[in-house]
């Protein structure tokens, strides 16, 4: 069985930090691109950033500089550290697996809430 556990969301106030987690399990995690997206109240789910299993990463332009996404195979863990966090940064944040081997296999965490608010 497939499991994603976000950690790490909570309440912050403009122009302060979180680290998200997410720590993947029922997967050979580092075969696997991650992702983080996230979807605010009312907007579609966007892409926040991914890296590949090869280490390659690509950013949303509106976290470029801010935003960084990591990943610990030996702790089949991905991170997003978020720094400088605005208030249009408030989201429910995921944690995406995905798999291209003939078709893509895809995978979802249940989400963590963001809240930048002062």
């Amino acid at each position: 069985q497939v499991r994603l556990v976000e950690s790490g969301g909570g309440l912050v106030q403009p122009g302060g930090s979180l680290r998200l987690s997410c720590a993947a399990s029922g997967i050979i995690f580092s075969s696997y691109d991650m992702g983080w997206y996230r979807q605010a109240p009312g907007k579609q789910r966007e892409l926040v950033a991914r890296i590949t299993s090869g280490g390659s990463t690509n950013y949303v332009d509106s976290v470029k500089g801010r935003f960084t996404i990591s990943r610990d195979n030996a702790l089949n863990t991905v991170y997003l550290q978020m720094n400088s966090l605005k208030p249009e940064d408030t989201a429910v944040y995921y944690c995406n697996a995905r798999l291209y081997r003939s078709r893509w296999s895809e995978y979802w965490g249940q989400g963590t809430q963001v809240t930048v608010s002062s």
